[in-house]
């Protein structure tokens, strides 16, 4: 009672009129960021930390956080109406978004992931109030070869991400973001592999150029390629925005869920929006109902997906705040921010500024009612990108891939990278190899590579402590159960299996 009353507190502290100004505009910007292909959330709270400098401690703070909620937030739009995800954590949005704007229910999928994003934000500030301390405790226990685990399980969470393509494609386009994510120099003693004579790819292949092109400028070829626009202007103005009732609670347990899993994903440190919104996803395709559903349009999935990257930004907050370790990257922005100003975070911040974790929580709720109040009343704006003609929105949607990776390094090598995975997507999609598994792969390709190698530098070269310890044994018997149960004659075993457990159910179910 005591934590809820100091949150009530900080609430009550932050309704000024200047304050809540300040929520207004830094979440509808940091929607704009979001929305906008190739802008992170991370560039967005980097880029506005430099104009908080004048602004007091917890007006800058606040500006951030709600930066930061509403470019997570943003890049739903997009994902959406364009198939190309505003953010990284918004690319399994896009798995069951854009499929449902094309069956004429953009405006339904866009409130659904307001619904979604706000409830998922919420579940996070329930958790971060009552179990910060704990839970942040909890993320000690993560070393190298834990986090290796973790990548591995990422890739196998591919094979499920296919959208009823076959497993195999899903692996396969896993592994190959793994091989990208190869290029450059590597993580611990930086040598430089697999650049082909490039000294450009020293580096490696940086994640936004290769999302942007494997999203964006695949997506553009693909409408190239395509004679007709899926949308009519009927199926459009006969759509609905405001979710009903009955769907949030038929999904009531898959966003209770979602915003578990977020949560807890944005307490392990480094993982990040993208990985919760891919876990939760898994998870509710995996005991859904409807799972035949995820890929083509299901709400389920949308749901689960923008509940999962929404519940991470309170999750990552956690270990940022009571650790002072990022548990996203727009998070370890904001650790410098809170040093900026005067705040600073680790263990010690539940003695020096014990309030201080509640005020954060009071922030995180007013960018919440921000994103809904803004992801209602404006959708009908952002639906009207789908009355353009194709042939004149998709030169406007290049322009946006060309320059939103340009903007980020001032790199003219990123733009031919987007042109390259662009080109490579492309051909990818026509053999009905799904995207999402390959960013995935880049994603975690870093995080597996050097766990491996870090966990061998530790052991000795042993492999025993990939097994031995706790939490990693316990990925391992979660990753194989996984691989396993993914297979078409498991599955129809352990279908038929239920079915003879509860025949007697089924028969009252259709009798009645």
């Amino acid at each position: 009672m005591e934590a809820l009353s100091q949150f009530f507190a900080a609430i009550v502290h932050f309704t000024t009129p200047l304050l809540l100004f300040h929520v207004a505009w830094s979440t509808l910007l940091g929607i704009l960021v979001g929305s906008l292909p190739g802008l992170t959330a991370t560039m967005g709270v980097a880029l506005l930390t430099t104009l908080t400098y004048t602004l007091d401690k917890d007006a800058a703070i606040l500006v951030l956080i709600c930066m930061y909620v509403g470019a997570i937030y943003g890049g739903s739009r997009s994902a959406i109406l364009l198939n190309i995800p505003g953010t990284p954590a918004s690319a399994a949005t896009s798995l069951d978004g854009f499929p449902l704007a094309q069956k004429g229910q953009a405006g339904y999928a866009m409130g659904l992931a307001t619904a979604g994003s706000a409830m998922g934000t919420l579940v996070g500030i329930v958790l971060l109030v009552l179990l910060a301390p704990a839970l942040a405790a909890v993320a000690l226990d993560f070393g190298s070869f834990e986090f290796f685990w973790l990548a591995v399980f990422g890739i196998v969470i591919s094979g499920q991400l296919t959208g009823g393509v076959s497993p195999l494609k899903g692996y396969i386009a896993g592994i190959l973001g793994l091989m990208v994510a190869m290029i450059g120099s590597e993580g611990i003693h930086a040598h430089i592999r697999f650049n082909l004579g490039f000294s450009e790819l020293n580096g490696g292949i940086a994640l936004i150029p290769a999302m942007v092109g494997a999203f964006g400028f695949a997506e553009v070829l693909s409408v190239m390629w395509r004679k007709k626009s899926v949308l009519s202007a009927k199926e459009l103005s006969e759509d609905r925005i405001l979710p009903k009732l009955a769907d949030l609670w038929k999904y009531k347990r898959t966003i209770a869920r979602s915003g578990i899993i977020g949560t807890l994903v944005g307490i392990i440190p480094g993982v990040g929006e993208d990985i919760g919104a891919w876990a939760s996803y898994a998870a509710a395709k995996r005991s859904s109902k409807e799972r035949d559903e995820f890929g083509k349009g299901s709400k389920e999935g949308l749901t689960a997906a923008e509940t999962g990257n929404s519940a991470v930004v309170p999750g990552a907050l956690i270990p940022a705040l009571t650790l002072a370790v990022p548990g996203s990257a727009p998070a370890a922005v904001l650790i410098a921010a809170l040093f900026i100003h005067g705040v600073r975070p680790g263990p010690m911040i539940m003695i020096e500024q014990p309030d201080f974790i509640y005020s954060v929580a009071a922030m995180l709720f007013f960018a919440t009612l921000a994103i809904t109040i803004y992801g209602l009343s404006l959708t009908r704006i952002f639906i009207l990108v789908l009355r353009i003609p194709r042939e004149f929105l998709m030169p406007v949607v290049f322009t946006l891939c060309v320059i939103g990776p340009y903007a980020l390094t001032q790199r003219v090598f990123d733009i031919w990278v987007m042109v390259g995975f662009g080109l490579v997507g492309f051909v990818l999609r026509k053999m009905n190899y799904p995207m999402a598994p390959l960013v995935l792969g880049i994603i975690l390709g870093s995080l597996l590579d050097k766990s491996l190698r870090r966990g061998l530098t530790l052991s000795n070269g042993s492999l025993e402590p990939f097994f031995m310890r706790p939490i990693s044994a316990m990925f391992v018997v979660v990753i194989v159960l996984s691989i396993i149960l993914s297979l078409p004659a498991v599955q129809k075993a352990v279908a038929r299996w239920i079915d003879r457990l509860m025949p007697a159910g089924k028969r009252t179910g259709e009798d009645q």
